[in-house]
Formats: structure tokens, C-alpha cells, sequence
């Protein structure tokens, strides 16, 4: 029996802690440019990241992580269960709005 093989798409990510509101500002670069209300402490604006990117993508926390950048604003998240196509249609699609 084959092992199940689960897409995982790896995310650059700049992030905007103790921003006015959260929002997802788009691709810049390859990079997505978001903001979060949360300040940069005790891992706050982590959980604010997975928080909007889970929202955003319409998958559930469970399925990002954190793989790189804990305490920088430069981060680079795993999805799970996306590929790169779909992760770039979702949030095109919530940018526009």
C-alpha cells in the first residue's frame, strides 16, 4: 500500500504587526504582504498570521505552520493541502474582494 502523499505549498510572507486592522495586502514580489492588530510578543502576531491566512485561504489553522521567521517579520508558512495555483487564486480572490 502506497503512503498518501498530502500537498504542502511553502509561503513567503512579510508581516505588519500592530497594524490598524488585519488585512491581507496582496503579492508583492512573491512575497504576501499582511497586517495584523496583534504586537510582535509571546508569539501574538504569529497566531495572528495563521489566524487570517486560515481565513483568507478557507482552511482550518491545523493546516499552516510556521516554518520559518518566528520572531522576524519575514516568514515562510506551510499549507497543507494547497497547491501554490490555488493559494494564489484564493488570495487574488480576497484581495479583490
Amino acid at each position: 500500500m502506497a503512503p498518501n502523499l498530502i500537498e504542502r505549498f511553502n509561503l513567503n510572507i512579510r508581516v505588519q504587526p500592530k497594524a490598524s486592522r488585519n488585512q491581507v495586502d496582496g503579492f508583492e514580489n512573491g512575497t504576501l504582504r499582511l497586517r495584523v492588530t496583534a504586537p510582535p510578543t509571546e508569539g501574538k502576531a504569529n497566531a495572528g498570521v495563521i489566524a487570517l491566512l486560515a481565513k483568507a485561504l478557507s482552511v482550518s489553522k491545523s493546516r499552516l505552520e510556521i516554518v520559518k521567521g518566528y520572531s522576524s517579520r519575514d516568514k515562510v508558512v506551510s499549507i497543507e493541502t494547497l497547491t501554490e495555483q490555488e493559494v494564489h487564486e484564493r488570495i487574488k480572490a480576497v484581495v479583490s474582494g
